[in-house]
């Protein structure tokens, strides 16, 4: 069911904000499909565009994380494009870019095109990983918000599962199985955009934007009629307190600068740990331990399909225990996880190893244990954080600026990922990813804040440092 703000009258029903949290977590489907489809044309765009010896290696590397490249540039216009025209007109544009970028990419016939389509969808990516969020906390109640705010990590999971499976199912249609892989996007892509047309505006930008009636009416279809000015009063006194300097310099003021780097900190370390790394090249890890093509894309399947599950199961818990413990737990079984994998590919090779592979149930486990952790911490806390912590007039800038951040980290792990196993082999590189993740975790320890059971404005008075007279 979607809000219509024309009859500012209707009564409040919870199953509204439901409904519309799903519609705009369609972007994260989009993001999550777009984002690891690569995984299943890796071969096929290598030997179609003849990608072979050390610079094939580059190029290859190239042609997978220019998706990430994209999604720098569109973290860096979300914040400015949702500043000046909302968050409804933001995510129709972002509809239309991963329509473009799925038909283009599908039907392209030289390798700067199909560069230059999943730079589209990049862009696009950027610009929902940040866009999203920030609207679904915009319209959450409070004791609500985490499991909300959550929807999109599921979308984004869900969208990576289904890319696996879709993969997998797409392999027998012939040598060109990578043009339906990546152009398939496009029925769910027009589905997101059709939907969004019913989607109202955020009523916090509305007010930014002084158009307080507008605010009003969508705040009390969503929330009732009282609660609903209720929150109208608190939103205005919020903006009210807030100083009149640019968005950008109250970000990187001192007002803001715990939250900041508190919010740069985890954003590096979501990234640094690998998890796109392994998202994007899971068939090729799991050659490595042996087994056909089909086996691997099969393995991949059902990587997905633990991270749906357990996504489920952070949002039934994160407005339950809260923030901090989720990620404490989940960024130890990370690291446990990472190190284990280093350990058994390290084993296999090691002198007196009957086998050159490493334990294929062993590997497969450990990832299945890294991505189950992974899915319900980092992946959907740290967004969860980020539309919480920051002040209403400053939350999608800040949002773009830590988007950027985390974009870069992403893109340059899995640029460098075919290299660094070529040169570190497996073991190395995952040695590297589970000592990240220690350090990952002492920090998180030292600094992650619990946000439970707050209201947006109440967050900003205690994580905020107050503004000198």
């Amino acid at each position: 069911m979607l809000v219509s703000v024309r009859n500012p009258a209707m009564r409040s029903d919870p199953r509204n904000i439901t409904g519309l949290a799903l519609v705009v977590a369609m972007g994260g489907f989009l993001l999550g499909f777009d984002a690891t489809v690569i995984s299943g044309a890796v071969g096929p765009i290598s030997r179609y565009f003849a990608l072979n010896g050390e610079s094939g290696s580059l190029k290859l590397g190239w042609a997978v994380s220019c998706l990430g490249w994209g999604a720098m540039a569109g973290n860096l216009l979300a914040g400015v494009l949702n500043d000046r025209f909302g968050r409804r007109a933001v995510l129709l544009l972002t509809a239309l870019l991963f329509l473009c970028s799925a038909q283009l990419a599908a039907f392209s016939t030289s390798f700067g095109v199909f560069v230059s389509a999943r730079i589209c969808g990049g862009i696009a990516v950027g610009i929902a990983l940040l866009t999203a969020p920030v609207y679904i906390a915009e319209i959450s109640p409070a004791r609500r918000r985490g499991a909300l705010v959550s929807l999109n990590q599921l979308m984004i999971v869900f969208g990576i599962s289904v890319s696996y499976f879709s993969n997998f199912f797409l392999l027998g249609v012939g040598p060109h199985n990578w043009r339906w892989m990546l152009g398939v996007q496009a029925l769910p892509a027009l589905a997101f955009l059709l939907l969004l047309i019913r989607v109202p505006e955020s009523p916090r930008w509305l007010l930014t934007r002084g158009r307080a009636a507008h605010s009003l009416a969508v705040l009390s279809s969503l929330h009732g009629a009282q609660v609903g000015q209720q929150l109208l009063v608190e939103i205005q006194d919020s903006l009210r307190s807030e100083p009149g300097a640019s968005r950008i310099g109250e970000v990187l003021g001192r007002r803001l600068r715990f939250v900041l780097l508190f919010s740069l900190g985890i954003a590096f370390f979501q990234q640094i740990t690998g998890i796109n790394a392994i998202f994007y090249y899971l068939p090729t890890i799991f050659a490595q331990v042996g087994g056909g093509q089909s086996s691997a894309y099969a393995q991949a399947a059902l990587v997905g399909v633990v991270n749906v599950g357990m996504t489920f199961v952070a949002i039934r818990l994160i407005d339950r225990l809260g923030r901090r413990p989720l990620l404490m737990a989940g960024v130890s079984g990370m690291a446990l996880a990472l190190l284990t994998i280093s350990w058994a590919f390290h084993a296999a090779e090691s002198p007196g190893s009957t086998t050159q592979l490493a334990d294929a149930r062993l590997v497969l486990g450990a990832i299945i244990v890294y991505v189950a952790c992974f899915a319900i911490s980092l992946g959907p806390v740290m967004w969860v954080l980020l539309s919480e912590i920051f002040p209403n007039e400053q939350r999608a800038a800040a949002i773009a600026v830590v988007g950027f951040w985390n974009s870069l980290v992403s893109a340059s792990v899995t640029f460098i990922f075919p290299w660094e196993l070529a040169r570190f082999g497996p073991d190395g590189t995952f040695l590297g990813y589970g000592l990240l993740a220690v350090a990952g975790l002492l920090f998180l320890a030292g600094f992650a804040p619990e946000t439970k059971g707050r209201s947006l404005e109440q967050l900003e008075s205690l994580l905020a440092r107050p503004v000198a007279p």
